[in-house]
């Protein structure tokens, strides 16, 4: 049997999206207060009861954490577009035992990175 835990991570960040046509708003530097959710999957492991501990799915999300909040998300490496969707794939290259990635630009917009 699979199990999926996730554990919510929060960042603030400005952007702009060089992407979009020129007038759109969000063409403009703009910023949100970013939900990330990172899920992984796979067996209990049976001494831990754990798929995963969260402790340590934090030690590798606290640096990425570290770069990102309160910067131009534009100005890191891999985020030179920094769409919600280009967000949660990122997360997802760089949490290599996260199977999800979603990533909340707003309570009502996400968009979501899958393996």
């Amino acid at each position: 049997m699979r199990t999926l835990i996730t554990r919510r991570y929060h960042f603030e960040a400005a952007h702009f999206l060089p992407g979009v046509p020129e007038g759109h708003k969000c063409r403009r530097m703009h910023g949100h207060n970013y939900v990330v959710e990172l899920s992984v999957a796979g067996p209990i492991n049976p001494p831990t009861g754990m798929v995963i501990d969260f402790f340590d799915l934090d030690l590798v999300v606290a640096p990425l954490l570290a770069a990102i909040d309160h910067r131009v998300l534009n100005d890191i490496r891999g985020l030179e577009n920094p769409t919600a969707e280009l967000i949660a794939a990122w997360f997802l290259r760089e949490v290599e035992t996260a199977n999800v990635a979603r990533v909340y630009e707003t309570p009502e917009c996400w968009a979501e990175a899958a393996r």
